[in-house]
C-alpha cells in the first residue's frame, strides 16, 4: 500500500501534463525541426526550461489503481501484479482465466 501523498503527487502531475502539453508539443516541435534559425531555437529551449518540470509527460509513473503501487503494473488493467494476480483466482475480472486448469 502506497502512501497517500504519493497518490495525491501523481495526480497533480497529471493535471499538469494535462495542461502544459500543447505549449510543450509546439516548442519542442521548434527545437527539433531542422530548418528552425539557432536564435529562434535558443528562445524555444529558454521557454521549455520556464515550463514546470512537472509537465512533462517522462515524470510520471504508472501506479495500481487500487492502492497505488508503483511497481509490476500491467498497464492493461491498470493494476500490480499480484492486485490481478489476487483478483483473477477470486473471479473478480471478468474475461480473465487461468492458463492451466
Amino acid at each position: 500500500m502506497a502512501r497517500r501523498c504519493l497518490g495525491d503527487r501523481q495526480a497533480r502531475r497529471e493535471e499538469l501534463v494535462a495542461r502544459h502539453a500543447a505549449r510543450r508539443a509546439e516548442l519542442k516541435g521548434v527545437v527539433a525541426h531542422p530548418a528552425t534559425p539557432p536564435d529562434v531555437r535558443d528562445d524555444a529551449v529558454r521557454r521549455l526550461a520556464r515550463l514546470p518540470r512537472d509537465g512533462s509527460r517522462v515524470r510520471l509513473r504508472s501506479r495500481d489503481a487500487v492502492d497505488g503501487r508503483p511497481r509490476g503494473v500491467l498497464a492493461r488493467f491498470g493494476l500490480s501484479r499480484m492486485r490481478f494476480r489476487a483478483m483473477a483466482l477470486r473471479g473478480e475480472l471478468p474475461g480473465v482465466r487461468k492458463a492451466s486448469r
